[in-house]
């Protein structure tokens, strides 16, 4: 099957997908630097590694850091590598400038640091080529600075999947989705079928879909809680000091992202952080939507001159596991013997191949949010068992196990009473946390033998979880003007 290599550079924070038919998989950094990526946070320290005459980059505030004074590790102050001044100790640097592309991925050309015979021990000038894989990020958060300046209209993209409104939306809802090629992947001769199957595929589901809207209300009430959502992000920035306009893009249904583009365009911003809503990242999930951004900013002169960035995960925010951990404590009240409850995270399933053959990081990512959650929890007092499992499989192929169905199954012949549902995948209310686990998976545990059965509610407009995300775009900020040549290097 041919599958879209995808690759994880992500010195400004990003993940993307390429078509090609090659073997993929995704490239990483060090963990340090994958640590500060997932925190939401663009560029920041950058160190060169190969020689003792390496070139530090520090945090910034309003341009790429390759732009700013640098400080070298024998104290030397490196001035605008862009333009190729040095004003210290005779240091001479050629450097091209890196090229960005949509998602913050950084390509490095050759370039070239000489160092004088007076600072080189050795006598001789020492060359320095820089690369992509020679560039880490350093430990430590970074910090913003100054963020905004006169006339600069700053606006947030909040990126979701989308949910029919109607009953009448379903059929059409589950064509969008199976057309997308990052669901239903097909081989490269094959693709010209994606839209034909996607109609076959959408009307011989729609019927059991539409069952099951009509049990939570006849629709998703998925659009209603995220532009809630963004108003209370709004609102939050707007406390903090930061005045931006928040815009919601769906994946599959309306608002689309084309829509909320053309607001974001018709508001005239100058500055946007793109945010998908997916704690952790998935090709199925926030990669899809920000290749379709991606397409959408390379067709438009306005958006190319954009500046923007991209938090494409968030998992392991302290805001935001400490959210978790509360609503999770908060339920375990509940239940009267709570240190027998078992935490049962159900988190939404992806084929098996997109983690195997595409590289895709949504069960490493997934795990350690996991792990993070259980670890703030242990700090608490709360030293309860737990399990992860994936629920949502649709089709023939292998998905990612243990499956939520056949963990409750376990779970009751192991002689589990009280289990605690948590959706970790979900920051909203949707079909998969109302209809799927409140009503499928509850009916299935009570009739494997669990007696007492509770579910964590999704974050919707928890005050210190929105207030995290607030700080998560404040971060991001300073990287916004990161992106801007990148994309008009990509129109050339």
């Amino acid at each position: 099957m041919g599958v879209e290599v995808l690759s994880f550079f992500s010195a400004t924070a990003a993940a993307a997908a390429s078509a090609t038919a090659t073997a993929p998989h995704w490239e990483r950094l060090s963990s340090s630097h994958q640590t500060s990526t997932r925190e939401g946070i663009g560029l920041g320290s950058l160190q060169l590694k190969p020689s003792r005459f390496a070139c530090h980059v520090s945090p910034i505030s309003r341009a790429p850091p390759w732009t700013q004074g640098t400080t070298h590790q024998n104290g030397l102050n490196i001035k605008n590598p862009l333009y190729s001044r040095l004003t210290t100790k005779g240091v001479c640097c050629r450097w091209n400038p890196p090229k960005t592309d949509f998602y913050g991925r950084i390509h490095f050309p050759r370039s070239k640091l000489n160092i004088p015979s007076e600072i080189d021990r050795a006598g001789s000038v020492r060359q320095i080529s820089c690369s992509l894989r020679e560039f880490v990020r350093e430990k430590g958060p970074t910090v913003a600075g100054d963020l905004l300046i006169e006339q600069e209209k700053v606006g947030v993209l909040l990126l979701n999947l989308g949910g029919p409104e109607t009953l009448q939306d379903v059929q059409p809802f589950l064509f969008n989705l199976f057309a997308d090629p990052d669901i239903i992947r097909l081989p490269r001769l094959f693709r010209f079928l994606q839209k034909p199957l996607a109609q076959f595929v959408s009307v011989l589901r729609a019927p059991k879909s539409m069952e099951g809207y009509a049990a939570i209300g006849g629709g998703s009430p998925l659009r209603r809680i995220t532009d809630e959502q963004a108003g209370a992000l709004e609102k939050a920035l707007e406390e903090k000091n930061v005045p931006t306009k928040v815009y919601v893009g769906m994946r599959y249904w309306h608002p689309f992202t084309e829509e909320a583009i053309e607001q974001i365009k018709s508001d005239g911003i100058t500055k946007l952080v793109v945010l998908p809503l997916y704690p952790q990242f998935s090709i199925s999930t926030s990669g899809s939507s920000l290749r379709l951004l991606e397409s959408i900013f390379r067709e438009d002169e306005y958006l190319v001159r954009m500046q923007h960035t991209v938090i494409p995960s968030w998992y392991q925010r302290q805001g935001y596991i400490k959210a978790m951990a509360n609503l999770i404590e908060t339920e375990l009240q509940k239940f009267e013997r709570l240190e027998k409850v078992m935490i049962f995270f159900s988190a939404h399933g992806v084929p098996l191949a997109y983690v195997e053959e595409a590289g895709d990081p949504y069960k490493t990512e997934m795990e350690e949010c996991v792990d993070l959650i259980m670890k703030e929890l242990k700090a608490r007092g709360i030293n309860n068992d737990h399990t992860l499992a994936y629920q949502s499989r649709v089709g023939p192929v292998e998905w990612l196990k243990p499956y939520t169905d056949d963990t409750i199954k376990c779970l009751g012949l192991q002689g589990v009473k009280s289990l605690l549902a948590v959706p970790i995948s979900f920051v909203s209310e949707h079909i998969e946390t109302l209809e799927e686990i409140d009503m499928e998976y509850k009916e299935l545990a009570l009739d494997s033998g669990i007696e007492n059965w509770e579910r964590v509610p999704a974050l919707g407009c928890e005050p210190s979880f929105i207030s995290d995300l607030a700080d998560a775009v404040t971060e991001a900020l300073p990287y916004v003007g990161a992106m801007a040549v990148s994309n008009l290097e990509v129109r050339q």
